[in-house]
């Protein structure tokens, strides 16, 4: 109610200030170093250096929640306009691939809904027959 505790301070009679390394002078001090510039006489600037052959493989070390992720259209380049026409192109792809996914989904959802309506009246009759056997006066094992 009165605010936060703070806790009682007790004065320190030996207290200096905040601590600070002792400075001695260096009379061979020159200022910062800095590094000397020397020649190299087999130095040749090349301008394929980052220049890279075909690259055939590639790795991804991945964590997946659900397993069954397939990585098939991977793009390593530098030109952006035949990026932009491979990425159309797997777009499209991906589109008649979703379509197709959904056509199969659909067909699944019917053929589980009619063998759960199947399903469904065949325990119909089982209840049926049961309730006919109660009238009989003997046990089955």
């Amino acid at each position: 109610m009165d605010g936060e505790w703070e806790p009682p301070m007790v004065d320190n009679p030996e207290y200096k200030g905040e601590w600070q390394p002792k400075q001695f002078d260096n009379p061979n001090y020159k200022g910062r170093w800095q590094h000397p510039e020397i020649d190299n006489p087999e130095y040749s600037p090349d301008s394929n250096l980052y220049l890279r052959k075909e690259i055939c493989t590639i790795g991804f070390d991945l964590w997946q929640v659900k397993s069954g992720t397939i990585f098939d259209n991977i793009l390593i380049t530098d030109d952006i306009e035949m990026a932009t026409e491979i990425a159309a192109n797997v777009k499209n792809t991906q589109a008649g691939e979703r379509k197709m996914k959904e056509k199969l989904d659909e067909e699944q959802r019917k053929k589980d809904e009619n063998e759960q309506k199947f399903s469904d009246s065949e325990d119909d009759d089982d209840k049926e027959e049961i309730s006919e056997d109660n009238g009989n006066d003997h046990d089955e094992l």
